[in-house]
């Protein structure tokens, strides 16, 4: 039998369900009986069951497959397609920043879209470090919005142009009607107030750039590099362009702008005059001499 990931649900008579990986997940679906995952004892399945589920699971249903009287349940989904790709860092023009955010639509789905793209490109933060702020955490007199916890747990403050604000205004206005929770939310459902999702926010973000036309791949990360990017064209200090994206060191941000941006090499170079020579010299044919 053929080795598949796995997800198993174990219950408990007496306590909630909770969901955990196995350890080992190359395991077959025979081998689940009398094993345990995070001290939850796995029912015994059937040979008849792990057939059904086998073929359930080769046919690439979605829906995990329930096994009737036994607590357990068995996710056979394929693995996301781009799982271990590493991507490498190409910032978006503005021109195709702004064709985006013009997809995006009217109502609160484009305002909430709009808003995260703005806070990514136009703050510089990272996809979870713009979806945990709070209402209460924004600052609109100092224009600046508090990171309470950002990467590796660190407390920061950080700066949002006029632009930014104009464009996250909208969805404030339409945050006010929801339950309180997060600042980018979720809308509808029974979730509606709780934080949005990384994953969420990069699907819709795929969806407006394809409607916009735009021929690249286009993830939140890519809009932070555009901040960093376009804050070192406009001569801010290293220092400032170190804090505001919260690298732990000032070296870790000189090979951020060094990987990124290519640009400056290239013009220097492509400026360059055309070579000279004294007007004393003669350049002379071999043959005529």
């Amino acid at each position: 039998m053929a080795a598949v990931s796995l997800w198993v649900q174990a219950k408990q008579s007496c306590g909630p369900a909770i969901v955990r990986p196995l350890a080992d997940r190359g395991r077959r679906l025979a081998d689940l009986s009398s094993c345990s995952v995070g001290g939850w004892m796995i029912a015994a399945i059937s040979p008849t069951n792990c057939q059904e589920l086998m073929a359930k699971g080769a046919c690439g249903l979605p829906a995990p497959a329930s096994l009737a009287g036994n607590h357990v349940r068995v996710s056979c989904r394929p693995p996301p397609r781009d799982r271990g790709m590493r991507y490498p860092a190409d910032p978006p023009p503005v021109q195709e920043i702004i064709a985006v955010m013009r997809a995006a639509g009217a109502g609160a789905y484009g305002d909430r879209l709009r808003g995260v793209m703005v806070v990514c490109w136009r703050a510089g933060l990272r996809v979870g470090e713009a979806l945990a702020p709070a209402e209460t955490d924004l600052d609109p007199s100092q224009g600046a919005i508090l990171i309470r916890k950002g990467k590796g747990g660190k407390r920061r403050e950080v700066g949002i142009d006029r632009f930014g604000w104009e464009h996250l205004d909208p969805w404030l206005e339409r945050r006010r009607q929801l339950p309180v929770g997060a600042l980018l939310c979720v809308l509808h459902g029974p979730s509606r107030g709780r934080p949005w999702s990384p994953a969420a926010v990069c699907s819709e973000l795929r969806r407006a750039a394809a409607k916009a036309g735009v021929r690249r791949r286009l993830a939140p990360d890519q809009l932070r590099h555009a901040h960093a990017v376009e804050m070192a064209h406009e001569g801010v200090p290293m220092v400032v362009i170190q804090r505001q994206l919260g690298h732990a060191h000032l070296g870790i941000t000189a090979i951020y702008l060094h990987g990124i941006d290519n640009a400056e090499i290239i013009d220097t170079v492509h400026r360059r005059a055309a070579p000279v020579i004294p007007a004393s010299s003669r350049l002379r044919s071999p043959l005529a001499l």
